[in-house]
């Protein structure tokens, strides 16, 4: 099931207090990305983050759940209610998180 626009719309809402947030919309999912780093997704209309240190720490509850078939578990994110939480989990997990990969430039040379 693809995840809708209304609950990425009221995702995006949550972390308007955020600079630097965006979005990419991906086979029906949609990739959450904070100041360039990919910090989680939208996946059936559930806010699902990379399993960090700083992540598990907030949400030492927090159940692990499969994005898709083949990925890699990342932590379900139960209270998309609060706009306070979901800022402070952002910025506690982006120093873990790794830079954006470097696009090779292809100047025609092989």
């Amino acid at each position: 099931m693809a995840s809708s626009k209304e609950y990425l719309h009221f995702i995006l809402e949550q972390l308007s207090d955020l600079n630097a947030v965006s979005y990419r919309s991906m086979m029906g999912e949609f990739i959450l990305y904070y100041r360039g780093k990919i910090v989680g997704g939208i996946y059936d209309d559930r806010l699902l983050v990379k399993k960090t240190r700083s992540a598990l720490k907030l949400m030492p509850t927090a159940i692990c759940d499969l994005p898709y078939e083949g990925a890699k578990e990342m932590l379900l994110v139960d209270e998309v209610d609060s706009k306070a939480f979901l800022a402070k989990l952002f910025e506690a997990m982006y120093d873990e998180l790794p830079s954006p990969k470097q696009k090779r430039k292809n100047n025609g040379v092989q």
